[in-house]
């Protein structure tokens, strides 16, 4: 999408990628997760773990195509938390997945949630990756897309200085 966007990370984008659009349908979910496994090679890990609201579909589905079980965590205040009865066991080797990447803010905060319950993140899988490999140095990032999509902090956003307001689709409020 073209506008001016405020994204989940506080920065503001002239372009949004909205991965629920290709979401919606579930054969293009079967083929954004078969194509990551396949990126992933023989890497297996026990759990899948996807930050809601965005990512759940494509963990959900890559959860599938591994063949592994697949939670997701979610905000509760201003933290993200596992509820709804999931459990994340100590030594688990987890996936963190997530639909778009830009900062790679909520990633890190799952990968973070994952090591505290004694469970061993392995990697990152997204559908797209708006950082251009710069979100995760020295972790294994595989991602379908990378772009290269500018971002401005909001003081230093032209279309603020241009006069635009920022739209807000994301899913963090």
């Amino acid at each position: 999408m073209e506008g001016h966007f405020l994204l989940s990370s506080g920065l503001h984008s002239p372009q949004y990628l909205q991965c629920a659009k290709v979401l919606q349908w579930p054969r293009h979910a079967e083929w954004c997760a078969d194509r990551l496994t396949a990126l992933m090679g023989s890497e297996k890990p026990d759990l899948v773990v996807s930050p809601a609201m965005g990512a759940i579909i494509i963990g959900h589905e890559l959860g599938r195509s591994l063949g592994r079980r697949a939670v997701f965590v979610e905000r509760q205040g201003t933290d993200l938390r596992l509820r709804r009865g999931f459990r994340i066991c100590k030594g688990e080797k987890a996936l963190i997945v997530d639909d778009v990447v830009t900062t790679g803010g909520s990633t890190r905060e799952t990968m973070a949630l994952v090591e505290n319950h004694g469970a061993i993140p392995v990697g990152v899988a997204s559908i797209i990756d708006r950082s251009g490999g710069q979100a995760f140095p020295g972790v294994t990032h595989h991602c379908l897309w990378s772009l290269n999509i500018p971002t401005f902090p909001p003081e230093e956003c032209p279309l603020c200085k241009a006069g635009s307001r920022p739209q807000k689709p994301g899913s963090r409020t």
